[in-house]
């Protein structure tokens, strides 16, 4: 009988947002495996009792980045750890988007403003402003150029916090075609969803967002199903993924490109493809055997 755990995060006196945790708790069990939900940085926790620990819903650690990313590794040594601790080491700093274009994946244009940098912002053109380590468009806001003294503001707030900055420029194609969320499980494409826009104009970048609005049911398109599996193809250590989200948007010319690579912590929204979860249930199991 293999013990699983599913790594979550501690949503201390409010319910949790991760709603397709009982769910898939209660699938394990049922097909025989002792599956438990526990906080990740739950300290009375033995992690070597598990057959395999799951990341599932630790959405938390983006504060925390180099915190997480220790205890990945601490729990890697003691037995498997789903996504490995260096894809999740990789993925914890969205600088690997930098990466993903020098091999060829079409992504947004992105530039990384690190403390100490000196402020460079596009005088022509709307950008996106937001932390290289962050998850629900925490930190992150949108700013035309007549914002320019609002975004400099930001870039100094982050920095203070020693955040690494990223600019990208806002690709109006999300207003009308929104973001795609192509998930991959068990090495295979399992569903897809999107959302609407997250960053509405004016919104301050630590006004608290909706991560997925007007979230919904989607078929990718071929090329949107070719620029995930070639995303997916460039990630270090690849053939170990147990899961993936890859994030697409329209970029200026219509074509679709990488917008975000989740392989740490994703909303798997099995609410919305209910007849997913037998599919992650079996391989959470092949895995874990």
């Amino acid at each position: 009988m293999p013990r699983v755990a599913l790594a979550t995060y501690d949503p201390g006196p409010q319910p949790s947002k991760d709603r397709d945790l009982p769910g898939l708790v209660r699938a394990l069990r049922e097909a025989g495996a002792e599956a438990v939900a526990v906080p990740w940085d739950d300290p009375g926790t033995d992690w070597s009792a598990f057959d395999l620990v799951v990341i599932r819903s630790t959405w938390d650690y983006s504060w925390r980045a180099a915190e997480f990313v220790a205890w990945a590794r601490k729990v890697a040594g003691l037995t498997r750890l789903a996504n490995p601790a260096e894809v999740v080491r990789w993925n914890t700093d969205k600088r690997y988007l930098g990466d993903l274009a020098a091999a060829g994946v079409p992504v947004v244009p992105t530039r990384y403003l690190a403390p100490g940098d000196t402020p460079d912002l596009p005088g022509d053109r709307e950008c996106v402003v937001k932390p290289a380590s962050g998850a629900g468009a925490r930190y992150a806001a949108r700013y035309t150029p007549d914002d320019h003294d609002t975004a400099l503001r930001h870039l100094a707030r982050m920095h203070e916090e020693g955040l690494t900055a990223m600019v990208q420029p806002y690709l109006t194609g999300i207003d009308v075609g929104g973001e795609r969320a192509l998930q991959f499980f068990g090495g295979r494409f399992l569903h897809a969803g999107r959302k609407g826009a997250v960053l509405a104009p004016g919104t301050a970048y630590d006004a608290a967002k909706v991560a997925h609005p007007d979230l919904v049911p989607w078929t990718p398109t071929p090329a949107e199903l070719a620029l995930a599996e070639q995303a997916l193809a460039a990630v270090p250590d690849a053939p170990e993924l147990l899961y993936a989200r890859v994030d697409v948007v329209d970029g200026e010319d219509g074509r679709p490109v990488l917008m975000e690579l989740e392989l740490v912590e994703p909303n798997l929204f099995l609410d919305l493809h209910p007849g997913s979860r037998a599919v992650v249930r079996d391989a959470i199991l092949a895995a874990a055997r």
